[in-house]
């Protein structure tokens, strides 16, 4: 051990000797070193999450101030556990106080008296986590330390902390913490030890994008974290602890920057205030210093995406410090302007050796002084959550407003056209800014009122994606209703199994920010500067991404409705009809292609119509496919339709309608060593949509002969940078072990280029999305950026800045590869690429792109009128194949299932179009 942190366990063993039987008991409890082997904090040691888990295990039957339990499995299958500590009398009456922080949370059918009792009678319920990013050792290590403290310590500080709080431990991301600690420790001279050139994410899909997915809930572990968080145990605080820290200081804590998303309740922003200061405070207090907040750093509460964001939504309190901290010996750097003590920098920190038991000292104490405000303020945090939740149950029940930057423009727009305004009262020139105060009624138009609720109607093209943002909204806690019979609301009707999700609610910040869309602020440092990045992304609405309908109800209504408990399948499909000549199947739901993603694998046909097509009173736009009737067929589609949720029409013969026979296609999906996120995302995607793939690396490309292979190569989101400067550097093929060499290598204009370029010649198909569709220039495609200017330079950023916006496209329906999706169709863009085809370029077609100067529906966009009439989504022949250019990340984080059919469709559209003898659309009567 070092320093304090040994002279703090002696002290607390030597204490322990000379108490009575209630501390000999706690000596009893084994300290980390028992299983580990060493203490938290040594330099060049870390823990793996098995022997967490071995550790835990025997805590749990050593003390009686903690219950072990396990919250779900991870993607790789290991048990995800969640230790909750607390008074042994607390634990005793565990359902009970659960209880009430849900009827607290949920703020329904309390009066106020009766929510100040159960707030005196309940204990805080206190989140803490370490490891999400699991390259982020200091948090998976110092949970472990925290723990050990609450169930030993005879204390009086952590006696109270008991008493008062309810604490949950969770290891936030175990099959990462397993997989980088036991890289860092495979070398046996600890010199040598380092996180460099990890082969593969630390998530089993998504890396460092699990913390990008707490809205969406795809990934095993945040459905676990979710479902605790906002079903069971509803915290009043979630602690999650990441790093690094800002140069030249050792951790952030919040407050953090404006702005902050305007569906968030005040009193999350005034409670992180208060918790961040009590954090701050003990850190100086203990004579640690170069903690600093606010401007430091990036972080602001604007993306409801990260687990402590997500909590806000939820009017927890989330909080997130970034440390500065490594096993490996590292310094803390001298940066001048971070010597001068300022309000955001109250106590510096001189540049030093940097040692691993100084940050996990440090995260201990931050856990401590979020304990003791939780114990300090404990009424006040439980009603406090409860008072939230009543203002989103009052707001939706009324006419409110929520005031963006849209909303200003307008009441300046007033100003301007108002008569000059002079006050006359008070001192005038303290006034020199106010205007009319008869002026606010712009901010109060009827028609920009805050929805009291949204209804997804049970007839929409795609139910089953309808159904999935139903289940996103359901793992996050918030209340849906399903109608019972037909209801009319507003003068429309809609059938029985329409979904219902008023505002009225706790969670009502949730709500919003799934349905409206965001308004980010123009955000410059100076006039006519950069604009400053936001904090992850500007635009995000999820309904928008995934395509879903719904229509927003401002005034108040009923419906005849029943709540919807918990997550749940489509109502499952049927086969209907009775024709004995095959089977049509409409193209406009996505999970059609794991209906067709079946047949194919059991070697059934497949054929897409080419054309629209009527049959027993529905019409089929084109891309509809035909399944021929068949040896068990029937049966296959019986159970497809009822797993699926789409219909499967029956059909006495075969629709007078051209057709592009279907055939299983070879999927490659191309990654890089250590591991893309993008990519990573499409394999989720494809396993739950039943796409058969298979990884390859750029020397299985560069070895060639790709067509043997072979059918489709998918490019994602940058497996090839923008930059080529962003390339990431590959390791020594000799330092790393033998099963992992095989992924190293660059995809390069030289070696990796000419493969594809014959590839795609002799009938294969190419994807490229995002970033990579820079293989566009590579291949020689006649396509042009389209965000050039005069100089022939990119536009800078102060001219053009999308920093993740949903935008509107239009999209040509008749070329095979947008089958099955609507005439506009909204995309996320993040300063994606954007194309103009030559002029007289032959073979190459626009199938989506921006109808105007103004396309933006959320987010923030700086100078989108460059990308008037640029195309995003390109379809060009080379020899034999094709080359489908996807600007837009069109499988953002597996949220924008609206434009997965662009995808979806190019994956057998290449193919198909080659088997044909031919390179162009399928629609000429092949």
């Amino acid at each position: 051990m070092h320093g304090k942190l040994a002279a703090a366990v002696l002290g607390t063993a030597l204490f322990l000797s000379g108490l009575g039987a209630d501390a000999q008991t706690a000596a009893r409890v084994s300290p980390p070193s028992s299983v580990f082997g060493f203490d938290i904090g040594d330099d060049y040691k870390l823990a793996n999450y098995t022997q967490l888990e071995t550790y835990w295990k025997r805590l749990a039957g050593e003390s009686d101030r903690m219950e072990l339990t396990t919250i779900g499995k991870t993607a790789e299958g290991r048990d995800q556990l969640m230790a909750i500590v607390s008074a042994p009398e607390n634990l005793a009456r565990l359902d009970h106080y659960k209880d009430i922080s849900r009827r607290l949370a949920k703020a329904e059918g309390l009066t106020e008296d009766q929510a100040k009792a159960l707030a005196a009678e309940g204990k805080t319920v206190v989140w803490i986590d370490g490891g999400l990013h699991a390259t982020e050792t200091v948090g998976a290590q110092q949970l472990t330390l925290t723990l050990y403290e609450m169930v030993s310590g005879q204390d009086a500080e952590t006696l109270r902390f008991l008493q008062d709080n309810i604490i949950l431990f969770v290891p936030a991301n175990p099959d990462g913490m397993e997989l980088v600690s036991d890289w860092y420790m495979r070398k046996s001279d600890p010199a040598q030890r380092s996180f460099n050139d990890i082969p593969r994410l630390y998530q089993k899909y998504v890396g460092h994008d699990n913390n990008r997915d707490f809205l969406m809930s795809n990934q095993p572990e945040n459905i676990n974290i979710n479902r605790v968080l906002y079903r069971e145990w509803f915290p009043q605080i979630v602690y999650n602890h990441h790093q690094a820290g800002p140069p030249g200081m050792v951790v952030f804590i919040p407050p953090f920057r404006d702005p902050y998303n305007y569906n968030l309740e005040p009193m999350v922003i005034t409670g992180l205030d208060g918790v961040g200061a009590a954090m701050t405070d003990r850190l100086i207090r203990e004579g640690k210093p170069g903690s600093g907040r606010r401007s430091v750093a990036t972080y602001s509460n604007w993306t409801n995406a990260t687990l402590r964001s997500t909590a806000l939504f939820h009017n927890a309190i989330g909080i997130l410090t970034e440390i500065t901290g490594s096993p490996t010996p590292m310094t803390i750097d001298l940066l001048p302007k971070n010597q001068i003590a300022r309000n955001d920098l109250p106590m510096p920190i001189a540049p030093q050796e940097w040692r691993f038991h100084q940050p996990i000292a440090y995260s201990v104490s931050m856990n401590r002084a979020v304990l003791d405000f939780a114990s300090r303020n404990r009424e006040n945090l439980l009603f406090g959550i409860y008072r939230m939740g009543r203002n989103g149950i009052e707001k939706g029940q009324q006419d409110s407003w929520t005031i963006t930057p849209t909303d200003i423009a307008k009441l300046d727009a007033a100003v301007k056209a108002a008569p000059p305004f002079k006050p006359t009262t008070g001192d005038a020139w303290r006034r020199s800014e106010a205007v009319d105060p008869a002026l606010f009624a712009a901010l109060r138009a009827p028609e920009d009122r805050d929805p009291r609720g949204y209804i997804i109607p049970a007839d929409q093209a795609d139910l089953p994606t309808a159904v999935a943002l139903v289940n996103v909204l359901i793992k996050g806690g918030v209340d849906v209703d399903r109608a019972t019979r037909a209801f009319t609301v507003a003068g429309k009707t809609y059938p029985a199994g329409s979904f219902v999700v008023k505002t009225g609610q706790a969670y009502r910040s949730t709500v919003l920010d799934i349905f409206e869309p965001q308004n980010h602020p123009d955000d410059f440092p100076y006039p006519g500067g950069p604009p400053i990045p936001p904090y992850d992304v500007a635009g995000y609405t999820l309904a928008y991404q995934m395509g879903v309908a719904f229509d927003r109800v401002l005034d108040g209504f009923e419906a005849p409705v029943e709540p919807v408990g918990d997550v749940i399948a489509p109502p499952p499909g049927r086969i209907l009809g009775q024709g004995a000549g095959g089977y049509l199947i409409s193209r406009e739901t996505n999970n059609a292609f794991i209906i067709q993603n079946r047949l194919l694998a059991a070697g059934k046909p497949v054929f897409w119509l080419t054309t629209e097509v009527a049959h027993g009173g529905e019409t089929f736009a084109p891309g509809a496919f035909w399944v021929p009737a068949g040896a068990g067929v029937r049966d296959l589609l019986e159970a497809a339709a009822r797993d699926t949720g789409v219909n499967v029409y029956a059909a006495a013969a075969q629709p007078a309608a051209p057709t592009l026979p279907i055939k299983p296609v070879r999927i490659a999906l191309v990654d890089t060593y250590g591991g893309v996120m993008p990519s990573g995302w499409i394999r989720w995607i494809f396993e739950q949509f039943e796409f058969p793939y298979e990884v390859v690396y750029p020397q299985g490309l560069d070895a060639g002969n790709l067509n043997a292979k072979y059918d489709v190569i998918v490019f994602a989101n940058d497996v090839i940078p923008s930059d080529p400067r962003r390339e990431r550097a590959q390791p020594d093929a000799a330092s790393i072990p033998a099963e992992f060499r095989g992924w190293l290598g660059r995809i390069t204009p030289e070696t990796t280029v000419p493969q594809l370029d014959r590839f795609v010649r002799q009938g294969g198909a190419l994807i490229a999305i995002g970033s990579s569709t820079r293989l566009a220039q590579d291949l020689g495609l006649p396509v042009q950026d389209a965000l050039i200017n005069a100089q022939g330079e990119h536009l800078p950023r102060t001219e053009f800045f999308v920093p993740g916006a949903i935008m509107t496209n239009v999209v040509d329906v008749s070329d095979p590869l947008a089958y099955g999706l609507p005439e506009e169709v909204k995309v996320y863009y993040y300063n994606s690429p954007a194309f103009k085809v030559a002029p007289g370029a032959q073979g190459v077609r626009t199938v989506a792109s921006f109808p105007g100067p103004d396309t933006m529906i959320s987010g923030w966009a700086l100078g989108q009128a460059s990308l008037d009439g640029a195309s995003s989504i390109v379809e060009a022949d080379l020899g034999r194949g094709k080359v489908f250019l996807m600007g837009p990340e069109v499988t953002q984080r597996a949220q924008s299932h609206g434009t997965y059919k662009f995808l979806f469709n190019g994956l057998f559209y290449g193919p198909a179009a080659a088997a044909q003898g031919g390179a162009g659309p399928a629609g000429a009567g092949r």
